[in-house]
């Protein structure tokens, strides 16, 4: 099954809806956390790309995720 949406959005909003239980700041923490621990670095870009276009479809936990990648360690 196919919702059209480029695989790095579908896995950021599948990892979201992971930790959707948590409260929205820890939520993202996690997210970001896990992108940044487990995802390649061509698909983190392509993510960080699809957001600075518009990043709709985006879930709002990823898309607080992505901000937080976006910060100095």
């Amino acid at each position: 099954m196919s919702d059209g949406l480029p695989p790095h959005v579908r896995l950021a909003n599948e990892i979201s809806i992971q930790f959707a239980h948590l409260d929205p700041a820890d939520g993202a923490a996690r997210v970001a956390r896990h992108m940044h621990d487990f995802w390649e670095p061509r698909m983190l870009r392509a993510l960080l790309d699809y957001k600075d276009a518009g990043g709709e479809d985006l879930d709002p936990l990823a898309a607080v995720a992505i901000e937080q990648l976006r910060q100095p360690a």
